[in-house]
This record gives C-alpha cells, sequence and structure tokens, in this order.
C-alpha cells in the first residue's frame, strides 16, 4: 500500500465505492445460495472455539475488575449489571469482530488474492461474471450472519463467566447479581450490540475483499495483502464502534 497522503486517499476511495458496490449488487439475482452456505459454515467453523474460548476469560477480566471496584464503592449489588453492560455493549462485538477479521478475513482475503494473482478475476470479468457479485457479496453476507450469531454466543458466555467468577471467586451474592440485570441494562443494549455485529461482520469482509482482489506482486504480495486486511479492519472497528456507541447514547435513554 502506497504511503503517500494521495495512495491512502485513493485506496480509501477505492474501498468506499467498493463498499458501495456490494451494497448495489446485494439484491441482485440470482442470489449465490451455495457460495454464501460454504463460505458462512467455514467462517463459522473457524471462529466459533476461538470466539467461546476468548469470551471466557473477558467476563472472568471484567467481573473481578468491576467486582473489585463495587467493593471498594460498597455497591456490590450493582455487580452484576455492571458487568452485563460492559460485556453486552462493548466486549461481545468486540470480541465478535476480532475473530471474524483475524480468522474468517484472512481466508477471504488469501483466497481473492490466490484468485487474483493466479488471473482467475481477470478471466472472470472477460466472461462477464461479476466478482463483485458471484464471490464478493455471499462473503460479506456470511461474515455478517456470522458475526450475528456469534455476538449472542460471546454475550451468553461472557454473562455466564462473569457470574460464575463474581459468585464463585468474589464471593458475590447469586440472587443480587442475577436480581440487578434488569437494573441499569436493558433490551435495547442487546439490539444496539447485535447491530454493532453485523456492521463489524461488514466491515470486516468488505475490507477483506478489497484487498484480496488489489493485490498484487504475487504471494508475497498475497501475504503482504493479508497482513494489511488485518490492520485497516481493526482500525475501522475501533473507529465504527466509537461512533456506534456515542450515537447509541445519544438516541436511546440510559436507566439510572
Amino acid at each position: 500500500m502506497s504511503l503517500s497522503p494521495t495512495g491512502a486517499l485513493r485506496h480509501s476511495g477505492s474501498l468506499f465505492a467498493m463498499a458501495l458496490d456490494v451494497l448495489r449488487t446485494m439484491p441482485r439475482r440470482p442470489f449465490q445460495v451455495r457460495e454464501f452456505i460454504q463460505q458462512a459454515w467455514f467462517i463459522a467453523s473457524v471462529t466459533i472455539l476461538p470466539t467461546a474460548l476468548v469470551s471466557i476469560p473477558f467476563g472472568a477480566v471484567i467481573a473481578l475488575q468491576i467486582g473489585s471496584l463495587t467493593r471498594q464503592l460498597g455497591a456490590q449489588s450493582f455487580a452484576g449489571a455492571a458487568s452485563v453492560l460492559a460485556v453486552l455493549r462493548e466486549a461481545s462485538p468486540i470480541v465478535t469482530a476480532l475473530l471474524i477479521a483475524g480468522a474468517g478475513g484472512t481466508a477471504i482475503c488469501a483466497d481473492l488474492g490466490a484468485r487474483k494473482i493466479r488471473e482467475e478475476i481477470d478471466a472472470m470479468q472477460v466472461l462477464g461474471i461479476d466478482p463483485i457479485h458471484r464471490l464478493v457479496v455471499p462473503r460479506v453476507l456470511a461474515s455478517m450472519v456470522v458475526a450475528l450469531l456469534l455476538n449472542g454466543l460471546v454475550s451468553v458466555v461472557g454473562v455466564a463467566g462473569g457470574y460464575f467468577f463474581n459468585v464463585v471467586l468474589q464471593n458475590g451474592t447469586p440472587g443480587a447479581y442475577l436480581a440487578s440485570f434488569t437494573t441499569l441494562a436493558q433490551l435495547s443494549d442487546l439490539w444496539a450490540a447485535e447491530l454493532k455485529a453485523l456492521v463489524f461482520g461488514a466491515i470486516a469482509a468488505i475490507v477483506a475483499s478489497y484487498k484480496g482482489l488489489t493485490a498484487k506482486g504475487g504471494p508475497k504480495g498475497v501475504g503482504d495483502a493479508v497482513n494489511q486486511s488485518v490492520v485497516i479492519t481493526f482500525m475501522l472497528l475501533f473507529v465504527t464502534n466509537f461512533v456506534m456507541t456515542a450515537v447509541y447514547f445519544q438516541v436511546v435513554p440510559q436507566r439510572g
């Protein structure tokens, strides 16, 4: 990737244009059902177990930190509510996005990059086949669906892990932990987290597809494209997460 300001601006514009092409091409028929199922199954198979394993220490760390803080403040009854809010609003979408980008996104970028350097993409265009419609759209939709489902898995595992570590290791009260769920948390927090996961999955797949389709320079170029796709995706995810969180706090009234 070019490090000059004009090169970075050109790549940013091309990435945005490709995202618009993906949105425009999604309703086009025929829909690539087989490709979508294969990609969804592949992404799920490489991310379910790592996501579940990563969400356990996430929930544990959050529960231990919040439990210690609430005990110092004399507000142990709010430990459950604070832990659930932290897991639902921030931890679960971020963990899901990182695993989707790190496992699924790299595979998407490597696959499309290999097709690019073998000139399969150019052959498809010569035959009148749109690579965006045939290859990118099924991968983007598969990534979004898997991210949506993984976010629910992370939420459940994270909350269960937080409950275990708060009650067992910090001698918290099970009834107070469960009863405080509805004190601060609300259903809109879950919907916001699901929306975040949906958007994060789309961003990861679009960035990976763009870097794969623009790879050049042989196998080394594909490797560089994979590394760049992960870095760019992480940067975009954190910026997008900040924007969506700020909008959510402005739109949805919070419980006090």
